[in-house]
């Protein structure tokens, strides 16, 4: 049995593929979906709160019995001093006046906004009346004791690597599976053992490495957006795939209006890592602020407290119909983005990469 064909049985899994957990342009609708196409469907957890998570994973249950994936951050909560929020909102405060915002509303929408909390002994402990299929972590993985809790609850592991040396560690640390994260993907990076964004490389030079350096089952995922992209993947030696952006404009995501304008957009074609929105460098379409404060910039304060300062301009901007201040996160291939039910787009991937 090779590689692709292990990986999916071990799952449950029709296909050996993977929806990317993407906060934000998603809940448990594309999740579902995705579960009902059978690929492994992943909800993301970063942004949610013990009591809207386990709304989302009851909603799940009560939809579908198929494996399913639940996503977490791992970050370092690390607070910004008073100095840098200052220095930060100082920076924002010509596009405030433009927008008619004043610096204390900036400042109450800031402390109001929705947090990303690292995986938790909360989380855990929810986590254990569900036992989902597979939890994935971004940003390394957990303290060991949280790691042994998941374990012991009959979970896969997967964890995000950008680098080989992240992928050793992985293994090393308890994952049962590794995402080689290319440098094409949108959203965050995964990177957690260097912040040199001169390290990363593009999926189809990263999967070769790390399928050499580690004895675990490897993910190709980054800028793989059809049949054509999976089936090269696996015949590189990927025991699957994850595929995020290319689900974006699907009638079950979330992505708003803005959000798909701009994808279907000429400006689409023009994608960088930035990390004014979260403090992290993440991909995502070029707008009005990474052009003119970054993309990438000192002043954000570190993850994930610049998204704060930026709630209440996101905010009015949208409203106007203006995304110059919206995290348009996006891979660097947009070509795969279309107006689709799920189920259609997989069955075109499926027979174009030949595992019908």
């Amino acid at each position: 049995m090779d590689a692709p064909s292990r990986f999916a049985r071990r799952l449950g899994l029709r296909y050996p593929l993977i929806q990317a957990p993407m906060a934000g342009v998603q809940d448990h609708r594309l999740t579902i979906a995705a579960c009902q196409a059978g690929l492994l469907g992943s909800l993301p957890a970063a942004m949610l709160g013990c009591e809207q998570l386990s709304s989302q994973l009851q909603a799940m249950r009560a939809a579908t019995d198929a494996p399913f994936n639940v996503n977490f951050f791992c970050h370092l909560q690390e607070e910004p001093s008073p100095e840098q929020q200052m220095r930060w909102q100082q920076a924002l405060s010509p596009y405030y006046a433009e927008f008619d915002i004043s610096m204390a509303a900036a400042t109450a929408a800031a402390a109001r906004a929705p947090t990303r909390a690292p995986f938790n002994a909360q989380y855990a402990e929810l986590l254990t009346g569900f036992r989902p299929a597979v939890v994935s972590f971004h940003f390394g993985l957990p303290a060991p004791e949280l790691l042994a809790n998941v374990k012991a609850s009959g979970a896969y592991v997967l964890g995000s690597a950008t680098t080989v040396a992240e992928a050793q560690w992985l293994a090393h640390h308890g994952a049962d599976a590794v995402i080689a994260q290319g440098l094409e993907a949108g959203g965050h990076r995964g990177h957690f053992l260097s912040d040199d964004l001169a390290l990363q490389q593009s999926t189809f030079t990263l999967l070769p490495q790390i399928l050499a350096a580690i004895d675990l089952p490897v993910i190709a995922a980054g800028g793989i957006v059809d049949g054509k992209g999976i089936a090269k993947a696996l015949a590189l030696g990927a025991s699957g795939v994850q595929m995020g952006t290319a689900f974006l404009c699907c009638h079950e995501a979330t992505t708003s209006p803005l959000h798909r304008a701009a994808l279907h957009s000429s400006r689409g074609e023009h994608t960088a890592l930035t990390n004014l929105f979260s403090g992290r460098p993440a991909r995502g379409i070029r707008n009005r602020l990474m052009r003119e404060l970054g993309p990438l910039s000192d002043l954000a304060p570190c993850f994930p407290y610049a998204s704060g300062a930026l709630a209440l301009l996101r905010s009015v901007a949208e409203s106007r119909g203006d995304s110059g201040f919206s995290p348009l996160w996006a891979g660097q291939d947009l070509s795969g983005c279309r107006e689709l039910p799920l189920r259609e787009l997989v069955a075109e991937w499926i027979k174009e990469a030949g595992l019908v």
